[in-house]
Order: C-alpha cells, then structure tokens, then sequence
C-alpha cells in the first residue's frame, strides 16, 4: 500500500520540473523562456489538480476537498507569485529604451525561479499529502453548531479588544477569520438546504463583514471574503460560480484599486469618516469625469502593483552580485518574534527587523513610509539562491499540508478542520508572508488551535471516535 502510494506520488512529482528545465534551457532567448515559465505554472495547475495522474486525498470527491493545500493555496499563492506577472512583462515589452532588454532578461530570470518555488511548494504537499486523511473524532450534531461558533469566536474577538495585552492582537484575527467562515459556511448551507433561519443568520453576519473590510482601505480582506464564499459554495453550485467567477474578479479588478485609493485619500491623508470616504468611493464610478483615473489606477495596479515581481527583479540584480546572500540570518531574525513581548520588554520591533533588507537592497526609500516586505520566494532566494528557494518552499508545501492534515485530525474531518480551523488560522499561507511574521503566524496560530480543541473537547463538542 505504502510503496504503492509512493510510486504514484513520484509519477506526478517528476514531471513537474520539466517546464523549469525547458525554461533554464533556453535562458539566452528570454522572451520565450518567461512564456515557458509563465505557462509552467498552468501546467503544473493541470498535473495536480486536473489530469488523470494528480495525487490526491480519496476520501473525497475532487469538488469537496477543493479547500485542501493542493488546490486552494496552490491556486492562490502560485496565481499571486507566479501567474500576475504576465501584466509587467506585457508592459515592458512595449517599451523601447536601450536598457529593456536587461530588464526583461531579469524578469524571465525571475518567472523561472517563481516556477521552480511552485514547484517545490506542490512537492512538498503532495509529500504530505495522505490518501485517506486520519480523523479521530467526531463531532456534536447539533444543527446550530456553526451559528454558534460564530457568535462565541466574533464576541472573543470584542473581549480582546479590551484587554490591554498587544500580544493578544496575534490570536484576535484567527478567531474572526473562524467567526467569518463559520458564517459563510452557514449562510451556504441556508441556501442549499432552503433554510431561511441560517441563509438569514449566515448572510446577516457575513456581509456586515465584507461591508466592514470595504472600510479598511485594503484590497486583500474584500479578496480574501470574495475567494472564501466562493470557494465554499463551489461543492454546492458548481456551474454557478465557474460562471460568475470571470465576471467578478474582473469587477474586483476594476473597481478595488481606484476604491482603495480613494478611501486611503480622504480617509487616512485627509481625516474624513469611514463612511463618507466609502460613499465618495463609490460616486467616483458614476463620475464621468473620473473615468481616465480609473483606466490609470488600473493599468498602474496591474501592471506594477498585482504582480510583485518588479520588486524580485531588483533583488536579483543585487544579490549575490552586490550583496552576498543572508544565509540563515533570515531565520535567526525570525525568532525574535517568537518571544512575546511581555517577556522581552527590549524585543526589536519586527516590522523594523523584516524591512532592513528592503532598505539595504535599496528597494524603497528609508525615508518613506511604505512597507514592502518580502515574501516567501524573495526569502529564499535572499538566503541562498535557487537551493534555498527550492528548500524554503518545499518546507513551506510541508507544513502547510501537514497543518491541514493536523486540523482535520483534531476537528473531525474537512468541513471543521479544513474549512473553519485550518483556512481560518493559517490564512497567512494563502499568500504568504515575510519569514519573521510567518514562522510567528505558525507557531501561535497551531497553539491556538491546539486551545480551541482542548475547549471543545472540555466541552464535549468533540468526542473521540469509537
């Protein structure tokens, strides 16, 4: 069984490196060896998520499981990292200037690692992956369960406000991310199942907060509630939301970068209320007037700001050539974070910590206050070249699936333990983030769960099963 398993992992394992050798083989035409990278990703998307050979869990059709590693991280960490840069490529192509071709030889360079990265992050998923998921509980039947758990975990989330102890601020986030997912669990199923009480319960909580992340002046958290409900009611109306799924992410492109950019303006630079700033956001789509803004705003985002591969290029011009690589000073930086700090009242600030090297690599301005901080591949990469990418996110396709496997080990299966506690508490890994902030993400975020599930157990919402 065992070597069985094994030899079908190593079948669909080798063939996702051969876009990478192609694209490395063929270096010296770059234009050609970014499209084959480019479209490596696609096909590594193919491979393991769609062909007849793909690794994957049988406890479960393809459709109910698509909220594991394998198809909703990879989808959106290799869709970020890896598929957004063909908008600054594209853009670089129709500029003329004696030095483009250098720039665009950086930019295939760059596409090539990122392909290698997705690659070794799909490797070490499917590594971790099992064919039949261990569960050892069950769960309470109670058809309010979900309801439940999302009032308990959003009034946590209040209490901690109050409480005068910043280090909570790291486990107040993963209890609202539950409080959301519960809410869109529940308001999917209300709709399935033509249950009035938890469509009304559901939608009520759920779109409160995507009202609310349409204050905060940030792209991501109208994405991130756009990719949840989405994702959870793929199992559910599957025609539907393949569909609606080009229409609305072309609507989010449109509208999010101009949206963003007014409420920043007049809420943040210019002092007016949350709400004011959001009803002159969206007055600004009916104003004719504002239309060529709009167009710039989102051939500015596209181009410069979806894709953060213009930032790699310039890292990869520096390092090793200017700079040696960081080795495993990257990873000692991240334990500082680790230390709360009301143990280390001298701790080093983080943020400070993470943004020294975007300061030494000259990517922004130390008089600027911008925060650029780098992600996982640039983390990589910085440390040892292609080795330490290949290593970084092999690890980071690891733990990411063995999280998951954790999750629905404890909390009974995929719809508690993927869907809520792991998707909820790991969201960091959809996208990733700089390792300081990462490993810390990690670390509290699986004592947080171990904590939710001893309560539950306590509570006898989770029983052992017999």
């Amino acid at each position: 069984m065992l070597l069985n398993e094994l030899s079908r992992k190593i079948k669909i394992l080798i063939p996702l490196y051969f876009p990478w050798l192609l694209a490395e083989s063929i270096a010296y035409y770059a234009e050609l060896s970014y499209l084959i990278a480019w479209l490596g990703s696609f096909f590594i998307f193919y491979l393991t998520i769609l062909s007849p050979f793909r690794f994957q869990s049988i406890d479960l059709p393809l459709q109910y499981q698509i909220m594991r590693p394998l198809v909703m991280i990879q989808i959106i960490f290799a869709g970020f990292m890896c598929c957004t840069s063909i908008f600054y490529f594209l853009n670089h192509l129709n500029h003329f200037q004696p030095d483009v071709q250098e720039q665009i030889k950086l930019i295939a360079r760059c596409q090539r690692i990122s392909l290698l990265a997705h690659a070794a992050m799909v490797t070490g998923i499917i590594i971790s992956t099992k064919s039949m998921p261990v569960v050892q509980h069950k769960i309470m039947e109670n058809p309010f369960l979900l309801m439940i758990l999302t009032v308990i975990t959003y009034f946590s989330t209040l209490i901690i406000d109050f409480v005068p102890l910043p280090e909570l601020t790291q486990i107040k986030y993963p209890l609202l991310n539950i409080s959301i997912s519960c809410a869109a669990c529940t308001l999917i199923k209300g709709i399935a199942d033509k249950n009035l009480l938890k469509l009304g319960f559901g939608g009520c909580v759920f779109f409160i907060q995507l009202l609310n992340s349409t204050l905060s002046g940030y792209k991501e958290t109208i994405i991130i509630c756009t990719i949840l409900i989405g994702f959870i009611a793929f199992p559910y109306f599957k025609k539907t939301i393949i569909l609606f799924s080009l229409p609305v992410t072309y609507l989010l492109f449109y509208t999010l970068p101009t949206f963003t950019t007014v409420i920043r303006a007049q809420s943040w630079t210019s002092g007016k209320s949350l709400k004011t700033a959001r009803t002159n956001a969206y007055e600004t789509f009916f104003n004719e007037e504002d239309q060529q803004q709009i167009t710039m705003n989102n051939q500015e985002f596209l181009t410069n700001r979806l894709s953060e591969i213009g930032m790699f290029t310039k890292y990869v011009k520096l390092v090793p050539d200017q700079r040696p690589y960081y080795g495993f000073q990257i990873i000692f930086n991240s334990f500082y974070n680790l230390v709360p700090r009301i143990v280390w009242s001298d701790k080093p600030n983080t943020e400070k910590i993470a943004m020294e090297r975007v300061y030494e690599c000259g990517i922004v301005n130390r008089a600027s206050s911008v925060s650029a901080k780098t992600r996982p591949i640039v983390d990589g990469y910085l440390s040892a070249g292609l080795i330490g990418v290949f290593v970084y996110m092999f690890i980071y396709g690891l733990l990411t699936q063995f999280l998951c496997n954790k999750a629905e080990q404890l909390f009974c299966g995929y719809q508690m333990g993927c869907i809520i506690i792991f998707n909820s508490i790991f969201q960091s890994l959809w996208r990733g983030n700089t390792f300081e902030f990462l490993l810390n993400n990690i670390f509290y975020g699986y004592l947080l769960m171990h904590l939710i599930y001893l309560i539950m157990r306590k509570l006898q919402i989770i029983t052992p099963s017999t």
